[in-house]
C-alpha cells in the first residue's frame, strides 16, 4: 500500500504543482500510514522533491513520452500504481492532469475526485472537500472504490518544505499504441504562463483595441505576472485564444487577479472564481464584477494603469 503522487513538469524542470502535490500527497501517506512514492517523467533534476517530502522517486526517462498524449501518460502512471500497488494516486489540475485522469480511473478502476481542496476529511469512508458549481458551493464527496485518485486544485493546499533526503529509482514502462498523433507543438518562450502564474492581470475590450495591450504588458511585467483577456477580445482576434480565460477558456486559480476593462460576464467569473484576491478596474461602477472583486478602482483604465505601474516601480526600488 502506498500514496502515489504524479509530479508534473516541462522542458525537463518541474512546474510550480508538483511541489504543492508532493507537500499534499506527504500528508496523505501520513494519513494512512505508507509510504509516499513520486513518480517522475522526463526530468533532469529529481533531487529538487526530496525537500517536499519525497523519500523515494521514480523517474522515468524515455522519448516515448516526450510529448504529452493522454493514452501514454494514463497507461505509464497505471503501470507504476499497480507495480508499487498504490491505493491512492495524487495529480494536480493542470490541464494534461485533467486530461488523462479519466483514462487512469479507468486503467486502476478507481474512483476520481477533481478539484479537490483539503486533505481528507476521513479516512473511512475516504471523503475529500471539492469545488463544485463552479466554485459557487463545496462538495464532501466520498471514494468508495480500492483505489482512488484525487486531482488537487491548485493555491489549495500550498507548498510546504520538510527536511529530508531520498533516493531515485529508475524504471522504464511499456510503449502503447494511441491513435492520436502529436505533429507539432507551439510553446510560450520568456512569459510566465497562465496555468503557472501567481498574478494575473487580464483585460477585455475596455482597452479599445489591440493597439493599447501594452497597457497589460507593461503591467504584468512589473508583477512578474502572466496576461489573459476575455472572450470577446480573444474573439475579437485583439489577443490568441490561448489567453482566453473563463468557464470557456482557461481557469484561474492564481494569488491574485486583475480584470482591467471588464464588465464580469457570468462565464467569466465562474472561471476565474478561484483566485484568492480579484481587483477590478472599470470605468462603470455598476459592472458586476465589483460585486465579486475584493478591490475594485472606478475609473479610466488609461490613466489608472499607468500611475499604477509607476507607484510599483517606485515600491520595487525602495
Amino acid at each position: 500500500m502506498s500514496v502515489l503522487v504524479y509530479a508534473s513538469s516541462q522542458e525537463g524542470k518541474f512546474k510550480k504543482t508538483a511541489f504543492e502535490v508532493v507537500s499534499y500527497g506527504k500528508k496523505v501517506a501520513e494519513q494512512l500510514g505508507v509510504d509516499l512514492l513520486v513518480l517522475s517523467i522526463n526530468t533532469s533534476d529529481v533531487s529538487e522533491l526530496y525537500k517536499y517530502g519525497a523519500k523515494k522517486v521514480i523517474s522515468i526517462s524515455t522519448e516515448y513520452l516526450k510529448i504529452f498524449n493522454a493514452k501514454k501518460y494514463a497507461a505509464a502512471v497505471a503501470e507504476i500504481a499497480k507495480a508499487e500497488k498504490a491505493n491512492v494516486v495524487v495529480l494536480d489540475s493542470s490541464s494534461d492532469s485533467i486530461y488523462f485522469a479519466p483514462l487512469l480511473a479507468v486503467n486502476l478502476d478507481a474512483g476520481y475526485a477533481s478539484n479537490v481542496l483539503d486533505l481528507p476529511s476521513s479516512i473511512a469512508p475516504f471523503t475529500v472537500k471539492r469545488k463544485a458549481f463552479s466554485n459557487k458551493a463545496f462538495s464532501n464527496t466520498e471514494i468508495l472504490t480500492d483505489v482512488k485518485i484525487i486531482g488537487l486544485a491548485k493555491n489549495s493546499y500550498g507548498i510546504h518544505e520538510r527536511e529530508g533526503e531520498g533516493i531515485v529509482e529508475e524504471k522504464e514502462v511499456k510503449n502503447i499504441t494511441s491513435t492520436v498523433v502529436s505533429e507539432k507543438v507551439e510553446k510560450a518562450v520568456g512569459k510566465v504562463t497562465i496555468a503557472d502564474a501567481e498574478i494575473v492581470v487580464s483585460a477585455g475590450r475596455g482597452l479599445k483595441g489591440p493597439e493599447n495591450w501594452s497597457l497589460v504588458e507593461d503591467l504584468a511585467t512589473v508583477l512578474g505576472a502572466a496576461t489573459a483577456c476575455s472572450k470577446p477580445v480573444s474573439d475579437l482576434g485583439w489577443r490568441p485564444h490561448g489567453e482566453h480565460v473563463g468557464q470557456t477558456g482557461k481557469p484561474v486559480a492564481s494569488n491574485l487577479y486583475i480584470a482591467i476593462g471588464i464588465s464580469g460576464a457570468i462565464q467569466h467569473l465562474a472561471g476565474i472564481n478561484a483566485s484568492k484576491v480579484k481587483v477590478v478596474i472599470n470605468t462603470d461602477p455598476e459592472a458586476p464584477f465589483f460585486k465579486a472583486a475584493d478591490y475594485g478602482i472606478v475609473g479610466d483604465a488609461f490613466k489608472v494603469v499607468p500611475q499604477l505601474i509607476e507607484k510599483l516601480k517606485t515600491f520595487k526600488q525602495a
